[in-house]
């Protein structure tokens, strides 16, 4: 039986849409890790990996070079390494795989607000084109709430300071974090920050609490009470409603989505209100169809 070249320092994440790209781990855990929904990484210390070891990952490859199209970088914010550092590995990258088409990885508004302008334009010539975004909120309020280290305002000067680069992005919110308290601010603004930096992908997906929502709550910075089925529906429809985008690929087509929506908006935007529209008015009815035949709305 054939090995795989390279060993990974499990738990290993990449998103949906990375699921042919060679993964290949520049750093280990995540930079922030504080964040009150996300136990992603906390079984890591953070750090980043030797430069020699990620450049032996690469070059055990080699053999595959003609094969490889698109590269990840994990794992959770590798933009927070000096920009010289990443240069040379997407420099590597390029030298070893000629048919490399996309280079992506998992960022953070602040950390992409740390580099100037120049940086990120070099990163962005040296391949780099896409970075995953979870945003999760625009309410800043929000964002305290479940520590993720951001503010509207960081949130928004990133995402376009990346953009100004060339860089796309790919971002992500999540339906139901900020709770009952807070769920008509959370829509609202975070429509807002997309309609303020028109990413060119966006999705969501709804809160999960992993280790259950005594930890969640536990965690959470404030007075948390879940969204029931419908309440989550509602708040979907009032994000939807508030955004304003020009040409952005929209997908909300996660595990934890109960309704799936898939398109571009603006142009789709009637079509997902109304389809929101009906799961709000006849939630059992879409349950039973999605459990009896696997197919959602």
């Amino acid at each position: 039986m054939q090995m795989f070249p390279i060993g990974y320092d499990e738990p290993l994440f990449r998103p949906p849409s990375e699921g042919n790209s060679l993964i290949i781990q520049v750093t280990l855990g995540c930079s922030w890790n504080k964040c009150a929904f996300c136990e992603m990484y906390t079984s890591k210390q953070f750090k980043a990996r030797k430069e020699a070891d990620v450049f032996a990952d690469i070059e055990e490859f080699a053999p595959y070079a003609s094969q490889i199209r698109k590269v990840f970088l994990a794992d959770g914010d590798p933009l927070v390494l000096s920009t010289q550092r990443l240069l040379r590995m997407l420099e590597k990258l390029r030298a070893t795989f000629p048919n490399l088409r996309r280079v992506s990885t998992y960022a953070s508004p602040s950390n992409l607000s740390r580099k100037t302008e120049q940086e990120l334009k070099l990163l962005k010539e040296a391949g780099l084109s896409l970075v995953y975004v979870g945003i999760e909120s625009g309410d800043s309020e929000v964002l305290k709430a479940i520590d993720k280290g951001e503010t509207y305002q960081t949130t928004i000067g990133g995402l376009n300071k990346s953009k100004q680069a060339g860089i796309d992005s790919s971002v992500m919110i999540i339906n139901g974090v900020g709770g009952a308290v807070l769920t008509e601010q959370h829509a609202i603004n975070s429509a807002k920050v997309l309609n303020l930096t028109q990413p060119k992908f966006a999705s969501t997906l709804v809160l999960t609490a992993y280790k259950g929502l005594a930890h969640y709550k536990n965690r959470y910075k404030g007075e948390f009470t879940k969204l029931d089925t419908v309440a989550l529906f509602k708040e979907l429809h009032l994000f939807m409603t508030n955004l304003e985008l020009e040409n952005t690929i929209f997908r909300s087509d996660h595990a934890s989505n109960s309704l799936v929506l898939k398109g571009v908006l603006g142009k789709d935007k009637q079509t997902f209100l109304s389809q929101i529209e009906t799961a709000i008015n006849d939630p059992e009815a879409m349950h039973i169809r999605k459990n009896r035949t696997g197919v959602r709305f």
